[in-house]
């Protein structure tokens, strides 16, 4: 596994994970939704200030982007889909 698909497959795990869309990542990173669609599928190679962005968006240490993660891993299931209710 490549470091592009380590990142793209941390940056999908941990957005799940805290429950945050596509979108909502987008904009508290101030990046286009589908760019992060792209980063997660590993399909562009993000710079760092982007990764930067990412992580502080996620309340994350950027080095946790870095994790290792094993072949053996279960994917990650999709957050339920469909609008969210107003807050």
């Amino acid at each position: 596994m490549d470091a592009r698909q380590r990142v793209a497959i941390n940056i999908r795990r941990l957005r799940v994970s805290k429950g945050i869309s596509q979108d909502d990542l987008a904009l508290a990173a101030d990046i286009e939704r589908s760019y992060t669609g792209h980063l997660e599928r590993g399909g562009k190679n993000p710079t760092v200030a982007t990764l930067e962005k990412i992580a502080e968006a996620m309340s994350c240490d950027i080095a946790e982007l870095f994790t290792p993660v094993l072949d053996s891993a279960d994917p990650v299931k999709p957050l339920k889909s469909g609008r969210r209710p107003p807050r």
